[in-house]
């Protein structure tokens, strides 16, 4: 079982993805890596969703940043945006993923900090291990 979804929204995102993945590697709980657009391809995000076994996300998007709250608008587990330094100096990726309405809570890091989204998945396993 994945305890752990990263999506990415493109590709170019990578970079950002490993930071994540290099503090899950040093864990014990287990992670998937996908790239899924909320834009692109938002039938397979739903079934995506649906179908994942994953007990927190880790979403990391620029731009418009609409992945994770269109993530949280599908489940009732813990997502987290990263948020991208696309344009603006991510500024807006931040402000979009921050600016949840709501009942579609996404908890946010610091722009680019694919690190700090993987720490706060651990903090939320390590308590749901309790």
């Amino acid at each position: 079982m994945v305890q752990v979804s990263v999506i990415m929204g493109s590709e170019s995102d990578r970079a950002i993805a490993d930071r994540a993945v290099s503090v899950l590697d040093k864990t014990s709980y287990t992670y998937e890596v996908v790239v899924i657009s909320a834009h692109r391809n938002p039938d397979d995000l739903d079934a995506y969703i649906k179908n994942s076994e994953a007990l927190v996300f880790i979403t990391i998007a620029g731009l418009s940043a609409a992945l994770p709250g269109v993530v949280a608008s599908k489940t009732k587990k813990p997502v987290i945006g990263v948020p991208v330094s696309a344009k603006l100096g991510g500024l807006d990726a931040l402000l979009s993923i921050a600016q949840m309405p709501p009942g579609v809570p996404v908890a946010s890091v610091g722009i680019d900090n694919g690190a700090n989204g993987a720490h706060m998945a651990v903090r939320i396993l390590d308590l749901m291990q309790k």
